[in-house]
């Protein structure tokens, strides 16, 4: 029987990883971040109706679902696609991800415009790493 040897320098095959996705979910929180904002202050008279409540919460439960959809894409972009080499051109690497997970984790339980701000912030330094590593440069493109 023969053998076939294979190896890879990351856990999926090249071309797999990028962080746009990560940017998509980021730009969906602070959309319902701001949307959330504006409702509670347009609408702090009717606070308590049922169109309110419903509207508020369906934001809130896609601003969450992003947020942990931001969490999940750059932890694996951290756990698999980043090594150790790649420490040496980004010594801050671990802390940016670090403080970006904490961000979406922020972002799941509360309202606030600036740590959905500071969580964009966050994935367009991944995004500028990321791709320095590839030696690409790729802009950083909003949706919004």
């Amino acid at each position: 029987m023969n053998r076939i040897e294979a190896s890879a320098h990351c856990d999926g095959p090249c071309g797999v990883y990028d962080p746009a996705s990560a940017r998509v979910a980021a730009e969906a929180v602070q959309s319902m971040t701001k949307k959330m904002i504006a409702l509670e202050e347009s609408h702090s008279a009717d606070s308590g109706t049922a169109s309110y409540i419903n509207t508020m919460s369906r934001y809130a439960a896609i601003k969450e679902e992003e947020a942990h959809k931001c969490k999940e894409e750059l932890l694996v972009l951290w756990t698999d696609f980043f090594k150790p080499i790649h420490l040496e051109s980004n010594p801050g690497l671990h802390d940016t991800f670090w403080q970006a997970a904490k961000l979406c984790s922020a972002c799941k339980v509360e309202v606030s415009a600036q740590h959905a701000q500071e969580l964009m912030d966050a994935v367009e330094a991944i995004h500028n790493m990321f791709w320095a590593v590839k030696g690409r440069e790729v802009p950083w493109i909003r949706a919004s």
